[in-house]
């Protein structure tokens, strides 16, 4: 990695951790944001929440084609704008259509920033580096988004919506940063990226969803993370949170505790963790998970069996968050940069946007599923699903790997040679191909 590459990431990964460290002032109470303080009720209060899922599904399908035509520092500081004029618009809006208006226009914002940013980082790393790179960009936005929320909880005030309209106001400032951040990176104007792991799909921008759909390991990766996301981000604040407080008996503080849990385990073993897995196999790495994320559902579910006991099951939901974090951190080190290794060099941010949208539809798709199933009293059933979903994610990472190169699994042993290298200027591509 060059300097002028070591200090375009530092700036992304600054502008990054603010951005998060400003939605920790709003994102932990935004619902009752909503519903208490402008007095609109539960019901749109679940709408809002819904439009962020809504707007990312509608934009992501064509991010990924625009950051590989126009690139990615554009298109991130177009999010950001985009994002600070909805966090601040869901601060002054007082009536159900602004606040959904708002809504859908900061869920946009925040939707097109994550595969931009995610180009970036792979622009301004190398194989042997990326792996640490998104490992800091993770620690940094948990880090960022519990200080936010830890101040944001100190700030807020429920009598009055001018508290909110501040806490609003600090969230869009940190977009704004962020966006500057990436306006002020220099990198070459017109980069090529060359030398892309040899991939089963073709390259080329023209028809590039049907690229990427003819491209078995993606396809195999997308259906491995919609598994992860679903069993995991998913839950948490659907039908994990409803287990823990109606059949746990968990109190809604000590449910605050777990969710701190999580963040620290992921903050204080996100490098920990990075050395055991950076030189190993994705997706032996990723098997772990779904191994790991088994023990956490498992021990949800016994917090269950013990009738009358709060103090066990509050310490059985409270190490479950805490199984589930240290799961995430070793996620982050192995997924995006293996998205990144699979993309041919044209498609990079069609590969990027094509994964966030499988995300998103996680999101959306598993608090439906986990709300569905706690409001019917299903817990049993609820538990035995996630845990078949979390065995599941092993066999699928197993299966993946079968298809994956040496480079691919593991850059730190594979071939030597960059995977997607950093971009460099067309004036030395020329000087190459004159050679």
């Amino acid at each position: 990695m060059t300097t002028a590459m070591g200090a375009a990431l530092r700036r992304i990964q600054l502008g990054n951790a603010l951005s998060a460290f400003g939605n920790g002032f709003t994102v932990p109470f935004l619902f009752v944001y909503v519903a208490q303080v402008r007095d609109l009720g539960a019901h749109t209060a679940g709408l809002v929440l819904a439009m962020f899922a809504v707007a990312a599904l509608v934009v992501l399908p064509f991010t990924g084609r625009v950051i590989d035509r126009r690139g990615p520092l554009s298109v991130a500081v177009a999010g950001a704008v985009a994002s600070a004029v909805g966090s601040l618009g869901l601060g002054l809006a007082a009536s159900e259509p602004l606040v959904l208006a708002a809504a859908g226009v900061l869920g946009a914002g925040m939707a097109v920033i994550q595969p931009a940013l995610a180009t970036l980082i792979v622009w301004c790393s190398t194989p042997a580096t990326r792996s640490r790179a998104f490992a800091m960009q993770f620690f940094l936005s948990n880090l960022g988004l519990g200080v936010g929320g830890l101040l944001g909880g100190l700030l807020v005030d429920t009598s009055s919506p001018a508290g909110f309209v501040r806490l609003f106001a600090i969230d869009a400032v940190m977009f704004l940063v962020l966006g500057a951040a990436v306006a002020t990176v220099r990198l070459p104007k017109g980069p090529v990226l060359d030398g892309a792991v040899p991939t089963e799909a073709a390259e080329g921008r023209s028809g590039g969803w049907r690229a990427l759909l003819g491209h078995r390991a993606m396809v195999q990766l997308c259906v491995l993370g919609f598994v992860l996301f679903f069993a995991c981000y998913g839950q948490f604040e659907s039908g994990l949170s409803a287990f823990a407080v109606d059949v746990a008996h968990v109190s809604p503080a000590m449910l605050g505790v777990a969710l701190a849990a999580n963040t620290a385990a992921i903050v204080l073993a996100q490098f920990v963790v990075l050395k055991l897995v950076e030189r190993r196999r994705r997706s032996r790495v990723i098997a772990l998970v779904g191994l790991v994320w088994t023990v956490a559902w498992a021990v949800a579910g016994a917090a269950g069996l013990v009738p009358g006991s709060e103090v066990m099951g509050t310490a059985a939901i409270v190490s479950a968050y805490a199984l589930f974090g240290l799961g995430e951190a070793m996620l982050s080190p192995t997924v995006a940069p293996l998205v990144a290794d699979l993309a041919p060099s044209s498609l990079l941010g069609q590969y990027n946007a094509a994964f966030s949208l499988v995300k998103q539809l996680a999101l959306a798709v598993g608090p439906a599923v986990g709300g569905l199933m706690a409001g019917a009293g299903l817990y049993g059933a609820y538990i035995a699903g996630l845990i078949v979903c979390s065995l599941g994610i092993s066999v699928l990472a197993l299966r993946l790997g079968g298809r994956l190169s040496a480079r691919q699994d593991n850059p730190l042993r594979g071939t030597a040679g960059p995977s997607v290298p950093a971009p460099r200027s067309e004036s030395s591509a020329a000087v190459t191909t004159a050679a």
